[in-house]
C-alpha cells in the first residue's frame, strides 16, 4: 500500500507542476506580439499539457482510485473524503478547462488577457491547500 501512495504523491506532484505552469505559459503567450513566439509557446504549452499534466493527473487518479478500493467501505463513512473528492473533481475540470484553453490557443482564438490568466493560475492553489489539509488532517466533519 505505500508503494501505491508513494506513486500517487509523486504523480500528483508532476500533475500539480503543470498545472501551476501552463497558465503561466499562457501569461506569457497572450503578451507575444511576434509569430515565432506564438508558435514556440504552442508548441511548449502542448508538450506541457499532453506529455506531463494529462499524464501526470491520469496517473495521480489511477493510484489514488487503486488506494480507494483497498479501503472503500472505510472511505465511504468519512465525510472529509467526499469533500476532498469533490475538490479532485473540481481539479479535473479546471485541467479539461486548461486544455480548451490550449484549443484556443491553437487556433489563435484567445479570447482572455494577461490579467485573466494571473488570476486563473492561483486555483490550483486553492485545490492544492484543500486536497492536501483534507488528507493529512482528515477533520471529523458533522
Amino acid at each position: 500500500m505505500l508503494w501505491i501512495k508513494a506513486f500517487h504523491l509523486i504523480f500528483m506532484v508532476t500533475w500539480f507542476s503543470g498545472l501551476f505552469y501552463l497558465p503561466r505559459l499562457y501569461v506569457y503567450h497572450t503578451q507575444a506580439t511576434d509569430e515565432i513566439s506564438n508558435a514556440r509557446f504552442k508548441i511548449m504549452e502542448r508538450k506541457l499539457y499532453y506529455g506531463i499534466t494529462t499524464p501526470g493527473g491520469v496517473l495521480t487518479l489511477i493510484f489514488g482510485f487503486w488506494l480507494l478500493s483497498l479501503d472503500w467501505t472505510a472511505y465511504m463513512q468519512m465525510p472529509w473524503f467526499h469533500i476532498k473528492m469533490i475538490f479532485v473533481f473540481l481539479l479535473v475540470i479546471y485541467h479539461v478547462y486548461l486544455g480548451k484553453l490550449l484549443y484556443d490557443f491553437k487556433w489563435n482564438h484567445n479570447k482572455h488577457g494577461h490579467v485573466f490568466y494571473r488570476w486563473l493560475n492561483e486555483a490550483p492553489v486553492v485545490f492544492l491547500f484543500g486536497i492536501i489539509l483534507l488528507a493529512i488532517i482528515q477533520p471529523k466533519i458533522l
